[in-house]
């Protein structure tokens, strides 16, 4: 991702979630050193990323977001593959991310690349208030 990509990021950030980041968090995100961010593109359109902070040998994945007309196409799949990839190579211990209780579509999709269910978050998001299942996968 580069700073070209920040609109369309943040057109998506606000399409998929309940409190989006801003365009300045996303882009201090984008500076930040410690973060890698990805976009999927069909053309010249982003359609997708996927952003993670990097702590030593730790893969922290912030958002996986994919355009709504693109879902079920593959899109968060390749994303996902890209960061399990780049932590392969760089010897990551695990990879960890945070996801809606109820979100059953991104739990089993993360569960097929090994995600494993590592705690709950007790009301760890809101609008609608709800748990967080942490998933990890180990390297």
């Amino acid at each position: 991702m580069t700073l070209s990509h920040l609109d369309d990021v943040y057109i998506i950030e606000t399409e998929c979630f309940s409190h989006p980041w801003s365009r300045q968090i996303l882009e201090d995100e984008l500076n930040n050193e410690t973060s890698l961010f990805l976009v999927a593109k069909e053309e010249n359109e982003v359609i997708g990323y996927i952003g993670m902070s990097i702590v030593i040998d730790e893969g922290y994945i912030f958002n996986v977001a994919v355009r709504e007309k693109y879902r079920k196409k593959g899109v968060a799949t390749a994303l996902i593959n890209e960061l399990i990839t780049y932590g392969k190579k760089n010897n990551f211990c695990f990879l960890t991310l945070e996801v809606r209780e109820s979100n059953r579509p991104a739990i089993s999709l993360y569960s097929k690349f090994g995600f494993l269910k590592a705690g709950e978050r007790k009301d760890y998001y809101s609008n609608p208030k709800e748990n967080a299942i942490l998933m990890t996968k180990y390297f």
